[in-house]
């Protein structure tokens, strides 16, 4: 039997087309918009406009953080130049005007102008000096807080840290009898990159080791003050010449060191007599004593070429970010593999 087909046959029915994101939105926006008189629109609103309203204020605060450390690094460093700049200037008219003084050429007027500079800048030479030895452990510290710390890009404040960490002051310079004008102590930054620079000073001071360190660090080895010869008994210390501290240190003892080594021109200075024996000894020395004056100068040159690179550092360490990073949730995903959009590393509480 042949089997009798319908003849308006009952359309297939499609299945419902899916709502898309803004259907849904809307739909939610109805039932919020009943339910409780709050739409999904003014949600949104208030989040976009909280998470601006907070970045706006972050930045606002890095902002002024910046021109905070900024100001105090450059105060920092001018004002230490300006003293170490004088008092070296100071110790060095009165070592030229005594041996201007004692110059076979020079006539009579010659050196009694000498003779009266000396005399007059005396006074502001002891004055500069007191100064400075009364501030050069200040003025070490301080270059490490605004200088060093603030341009340290990897330097988290809110990690643990032993506060001893840092072994080196001026008496331990001269414990260990540091040679102010052996080449080997002498200021060096390297090249940048180079993989010598960042290894670690692990150099032991056992015979034939002289402690040179790399291409930015000194390993400094104790030297017995009667042979000169290396003390083993005592470990290694690092003067590391990418710190503004360790500059500092080095270069208040060294001016000591040349206040001590020209006692006969500030006698001669003070208007005091000065005997034969000591005039001979100096004209003796006169060439080691104005390399280490020179050597002083270049000392100071080193600190200021390395406090104008760590102020640049700062400029660095607040550059502004791109502008992914103002973009809702990317910023927050950037900041979970990167610090990129955070200048400043937020303390965890």
């Amino acid at each position: 039997m042949q089997q009798e087909v319908p003849a308006n046959p009952t359309p297939r029915q499609m299945p419902p087309e899916r709502p898309g994101l803004w259907q849904r939105i809307r739909a939610w926006d109805g039932q919020l918009s009943v339910a409780k008189g709050l739409t999904v629109v003014t949600l949104l609103t208030g989040f976009l406009g909280g998470y601006f309203q907070y970045l706006s204020s972050y930045e606002e605060k890095v902002s002024e953080l910046a021109k905070a450390d900024m100001e105090s690094a450059t105060s920092t460093f001018v004002e230490i130049s300006n003293a170490f700049a004088e008092a070296q200037m100071l110790q060095q008219l009165i070592f030229f005007d005594f041996a201007d003084s004692l110059s076979d050429g020079a006539d009579a007027g010659n050196k009694g102008m000498v003779t009266q500079a000396a005399n007059d800048g005396f006074p502001n030479y002891l004055k500069a000096r007191n100064a400075l030895r009364q501030n050069s452990g200040v003025f070490a510290h301080r270059a490490e807080i605004y200088i060093d710390w603030a341009s340290d890009l990897d330097r988290d404040p809110a990690a643990q840290s032993t506060l001893d960490s840092d072994p080196l002051t001026e008496a331990l310079l001269g414990n260990y009898n540091f040679d102010c004008d052996a080449p080997a102590n002498s200021p060096r930054f390297g090249a940048a990159g180079n993989p010598a620079a960042q290894a670690p000073a692990t150099a032991a001071c056992g015979a034939g080791n002289t402690g040179n360190g790399d291409a930015q660090r000194t390993n400094l080895c104790a030297r017995r003050s009667d042979t000169g010869d290396i003390d083993p008994a005592k470990p290694p210390i690092t003067i590391d010449w990418r710190s503004a501290k360790h500059h500092l240190l080095t270069m208040h003892y060294c001016f000591e060191i040349a206040h001590t080594q020209i006692e006969t021109a500030r006698v001669w200075a003070s208007k005091n007599d000065v005997s034969d024996e000591k005039i001979k000894r100096f004209r003796q020395n006169e060439a080691t004593y104005k390399s280490s004056l020179t050597n002083q100068v270049m000392r100071l040159n080193a600190f200021m070429s390395l406090a104008m690179s760590q102020l640049e550092r700062i400029r660095v360490k607040y550059r502004p970010s791109g502008f992914l990073c103002h973009v809702p949730l990317v910023r927050d995903a950037i900041s979970l593999f990167s610090p990129r959009c955070t200048p400043v590393r937020l303390a965890a509480r």
